[in-house]
């Protein structure tokens, strides 16, 4: 019997109840590098309400295509499929956290 965890597809995590704040990344990104402690701290303190994963751009260009990222950082907000933010560049923390409690007090 496998214990390992099953790994979710990106449209089975974003379509999921939880909302999913996603970054869209790339490894020789400058600023991208700046929000990797940012989304750290975020998830210490948005805990279980919300599941963040990184996306490469380049390994994933499908995904970046789909959304139309344009520059990166670009971080999407996804609940049920549905995006409820987005927006390019680095977000601090209070600014970030501060639009991601409105859009999910609005879910």
């Amino acid at each position: 019997m496998s214990t390992a965890k099953k790994t979710m597809s990106f449209s089975e995590v974003i379509n999921g109840d939880t909302p999913v704040l996603v970054d869209f990344y790339a490894d020789w990104c400058g600023p991208c590098k700046m929000m990797a402690p940012i989304l750290k701290n975020l998830k210490k303190e948005m805990g279980d309400k919300l599941n963040i994963i990184k996306v490469d751009t380049e390994k994933n260009a499908a995904a970046a295509i789909r959304y139309q990222v344009r520059g990166v950082p670009t971080l999407i907000l996804f609940h049920r499929g549905q995006i409820l933010w987005q927006q390019s560049g680095v977000v601090q923390l209070p600014q970030l956290k501060r639009i991601l409690d409105q859009k999910l007090r609005e879910i």
